[in-house]
């Protein structure tokens, strides 16, 4: 049977999109894509969740361990040990941070210590100027559960009832969606939190949401025709929400931001979907190109961040800068207003990850003796 490779195509779109948003694209770019490109990595993601699970949680809870907090811990501690090595290399600094003016500073011993426990016990602590995308891997192993948690408590609840117990295929998930809603307008209103969740729970509460959006387009993915004309439609929407009602998936949004984003997301995602379509049709190196970067997300999450700095030792050269702006997050700041090294930097921060993952892929596979 041959490979479905449209969502693979999606998740690389999202993953280039999320890598020009960190470059400091032009405002109007930055902006744009904002508004859709995380949300569908939990679409994509939901979509491939199995009715199995509702009676074999065990199995789908160490999937999402494996797939999730294991990387998160490996790739974390990797760059808790180096972080005081990249003062030592000048790649970070106390001069140069963020747009905002902050910085980064070496870690004492007590601090390592600390962010180490903070990884293993909530899947924080991580160096946020080398791993500034790390919150997925938390929120998106809490969006899955959670939605298998209270997928299965509705579809009990619902199965009780006579009434109802025949559309609980259909009700199911679609409550489970709406009880997010419901709490993220609840949190986002009242400004609260949910303590045991870095950053309060905001990101987890919307990826449980946009978890059960993908599941839902799958069980009606048959019955969905994709045209230009309704793509544009919804780059036209997404374009509209961005300039008029802003809104991301930023853990400290407002009321205002929480009742701006499922609409432009959801719009987002049926875009990138159909012109995922689209390429999906036509063979040839792009393709290739696109199914193997959503197969290899991983590396370009991991390594995007400290791929820039290539990039910037470009910039630092070109404009005679100080060398210690290439300790700038995520990118050298200056003159990114008037110039396009946005562009080089969004080529690095896929092109090395990918780069470095398909030599050791293709090394492997040579190594690897044939079976018998």
């Amino acid at each position: 049977m041959q490979r479905n490779t449209v969502i693979s195509i999606c998740k690389a779109l999202a993953i280039i999109l999320m890598v020009i948003g960190h470059a400091d694209a032009p405002d109007v770019i930055s902006a744009f894509l904002y508004e859709f490109h995380m949300p569908v990595f939990f679409i994509t993601a939901g979509y491939f969740f199995s009715l199995k699970y509702l009676h074999d949680e065990t199995t789908f809870v160490k999937k999402r361990f494996k797939g999730l907090y294991v990387p998160f811990l490996q790739w974390s501690i990797f760059f808790l040990i180096i972080h005081n090595w990249m003062f030592d290399l000048g790649i970070l600094n106390e001069q140069y941070g963020n747009w905002n003016g902050g910085v980064t500073h070496p870690y004492s011993w007590h601090q390592m210590q600390q962010n180490l426990w903070n990884m293993v016990t909530a899947m924080g602590g991580y160096d946020q100027f080398l791993c500034g995308a790390f919150w997925f891997f938390r929120g998106l192993l809490v969006a899955s559960i959670a939605y298998l948690i209270i997928y299965k408590g509705m579809d009990y609840c619902i199965g009780k009832s006579e009434r109802l117990a025949s559309h609980r295929k259909l009700l199911a998930p679609i409550g489970v969606c709406v009880v997010m809603l419901l709490l993220a307008a609840w949190k986002t209103a009242e400004g609260l939190r949910i303590i045991p969740l870095i950053q309060g729970g905001y990101r987890e509460i919307m990826g449980t949401f946009f978890f059960g959006c993908g599941f839902l387009f799958r069980k009606w993915e048959q019955h969905y025709r994709a045209t230009w004309w309704i793509t544009i439609l919804f780059a036209v929407i997404v374009y509209l929400f961005s300039k008029y009602l802003t809104a991301n998936m930023n853990w400290r949004s407002s009321f205002i931001q929480f009742i701006s984003l499922p609409v432009p997301a959801i719009c987002g995602f049926l875009m990138t979907y159909n012109i995922a379509r689209w390429c999906d049709k036509r063979e040839g190196w792009f393709k290739r190109f696109l199914v193997f970067c959503g197969d290899n997300t991983l590396p370009i999450f991991v390594f995007h961040i400290i791929s820039y700095k290539v990039v910037s030792l470009l910039k630092i050269g070109y404009y005679d800068l100080d060398f210690a702006q290439i300790g700038c997050h995520m990118v050298i700041h200056e003159h990114a207003k008037e110039d396009f090294f946005w562009i080089l930097y969004a080529i690095a921060g896929v092109g090395i990850p990918l780069g470095w993952t398909w030599c050791y892929q293709h090394i492997k596979k040579r190594l690897t003796p044939p079976s018998a």
